[in-house]
């Protein structure tokens, strides 16, 4: 099975994130974010993974710190549990509405880290998370485990509908490029041979 289990502490966080990519069970996640905790578990339902999250952090300054760590961890994770990506279709892409909302994701498990990150959200903050984390969210996982990712915005008002659908698109498009690959081929979908 493609799993990982990883911790990371540091003077402002203490991050533990399991990752099963081949089970998919109840996500869990304990961020010390209301809002955060919704949408990682949209990513680990969407995904069809299995995904635990746990972080203590330092929120009484504000959650930017264990954005980032839980973040990094799971960029960690992820890259861990994926392996050498042998079979895999390695491309995902996606597009989800939710509402007066429209995302596209579009990935690649490349090894190499990219973020094209173009979605305008017209408020500062949703629940109790700033909306500038969203972009900081996705750039630390992308960056840590080695992933090339667009993330677009193409409509939307309703800051709560705009972040959800950007989850949503990036759990369907990483389930697919995580999933077998559609020619049957079980070697790594590169003609380097290594990702």
């Amino acid at each position: 099975m493609r799993t990982a289990t990883l911790e990371r502490k540091t003077k402002e966080t203490s991050v533990r994130v399991e990752w099963n990519l081949d089970t998919a069970s109840a996500p869990v996640a304990k961020s010390g974010s209301g809002f955060l905790d919704h949408m990682l578990e949209q990513l680990g339902h969407h995904s069809g993974t299995s995904l635990s999250v746990q972080c203590q952090g330092d929120t009484h300054i504000d959650l930017h710190h264990s954005v980032e760590d839980i973040a990094i961890t799971l960029g960690q994770a992820f890259k861990k549990a994926v392996g050498d990506k042998a079979g895999i279709e390695r491309y995902g892409f996606y597009a989800v509405a939710m509402d007066e909302a429209l995302a596209r994701c579009t990935l690649d498990l490349s090894g190499r880290f990219h973020l094209e990150y173009h979605c305008p959200i017209a408020r500062d903050r949703v629940g109790d998370l700033d909306v500038e984390l969203v972009e900081h969210f996705f750039r630390s996982l992308a960056e840590h485990s080695g992933m090339t990712l667009h993330l677009d915005l193409d409509r939307g008002t309703n800051a709560h509908h705009c972040v959800e659908a950007l989850f949503k698109a990036f759990a369907r498009a990483l389930a697919m490029a995580i999933g077998p690959s559609r020619t049957g081929s079980k070697s790594i979908p590169s003609t380097k041979g290594v990702l």
